[in-house]
């Protein structure tokens, strides 16, 4: 049943088909603070369940005021047109990511917001605005580590050994192929060591470039290519894995580290995006520079080979993200904001 227009305090747009970081954001937060205040999302692409109102009738509402909280510049532009061109009682929120120096037009848009969050300093300090900073956080009630890892592996079809799993977008930006070498190193030597890559490819051929390096190797059995798996299918494979693999060149935020220790599951990452304030180091991971297999390539031997250490390294992470990542606190940081903007 679709709310009230008095019911909706808040709209989330979400103008993107395809799965992307963003939108698995706005798919986790809604649902969390819908039962707080009257925050829905808007436009295509998202999972039933989600507290949802058409973009027409989001367009079309009467009264306010409301938040529109954009992510996305075509975000930001229709917030924009729907105050300044449909005279809409809106109140335009951005929330950036991006750890680089804005383009002009980006700069253009941010400046017309009514505020703007950063989801980490390092993203504020790219900001020509002052920002509040929320960090992302994670639903540590579905991301919890398994209870029973050889039977859960056993239900998935995953076979004994020691698995690293690596989950999100294949491509040469997230250093997809800096971890295929770091397998292909360490596999020979490791007959019970396995890899599970979850994403879609952004580009074909890198992907089968790397495939056809794995079967020239004679790893293809150890090393498995899963394009998607649905959300549930996903919080399973984190918990299942024993390492997690997070290799990426270059990040906006970056959320995977966060899901798979809140798994229980100890990272190597490298040190970009939030990495470096996710994951601490030597504690519930490894961090290393980015785009340096050798450094990678050791850094996930250091855990492969060092079980007990791995086991502590799990406990740990899981204890972190409930202390200081839970979804909940990002849910009230940005509902504190929304009641700003709203004057209440």
């Amino acid at each position: 049943m679709e709310p009230r227009p008095e019911q909706i305090d808040v709209l989330a747009p979400n103008l993107k088909r395809r799965l992307s970081g963003v939108t698995a954001t706005v798919v986790r937060l809604i649902p969390v603070q819908n039962k707080r205040l009257g925050v829905w999302a808007t436009g295509p692409g998202l999972p039933p369940g989600v507290p949802h109102v058409p973009l027409v009738r989001a367009a079309t509402l009467p009264g306010g005021p409301r938040v529109w909280h954009a992510r996305r510049n075509t975000e930001m532009v229709l917030g924009l047109i729907l105050r300044n061109v449909l005279r809409r009682d809106l109140r335009l929120l951005f929330t950036s990511a991006a750890q680089r120096r804005h383009t002009r037009f980006t700069r253009w848009l941010i400046e017309r917001m009514d505020a703007v969050v950063a989801t980490s300093p390092q993203a504020a300090a790219y900001l020509e605005r002052p920002a509040e900073v929320v960090m992302h956080g994670v639903d540590t009630e579905a991301f919890r580590p398994a209870p029973d890892k050889a039977s859960l592996r056993n239900e998935l079809e995953l076979e004994p050994g020691t698995w690293v799993g690596c989950f999100g977008r294949v491509r040469h930006q997230k250093g997809t192929d800096v971890l295929v070498e770091a397998m292909l190193r360490l596999m020979p030597d490791r007959p019970d060591l396995r890899c599970l890559i979850v994403g879609r490819p952004d580009d074909t051929a890198f992907r089968e470039e790397l495939q056809r390096k794995v079967a020239a190797a004679g790893l293809a059995g150890r090393l498995r290519w899963v394009a998607h798996l649905p959300w549930d299918a996903l919080t399973r494979h984190y918990a299942a894995m024993d390492v997690y693999a997070a290799p990426q060149r270059w990040e906006g935020f970056g959320l995977t580290p966060l899901e798979a220790m809140a798994s229980g599951v100890p990272v190597v990452a490298t040190t970009v995006g939030a990495f470096p304030a996710l994951v601490r180091d030597g504690e519930t991971g490894r961090l290393v520079p980015p785009d340096d297999p050798e450094a990678f390539t050791d850094a996930m031997r250091a855990l492969v080979d060092t079980p007990e250490e791995r086991l502590q390294m799990a406990r740990a992470a899981r204890a972190h993200v409930e202390a200081r990542f839970g979804i909940e606190r990002e849910a009230e940081a940005l509902i504190a904001v929304y009641r700003r903007l709203l004057g209440r």
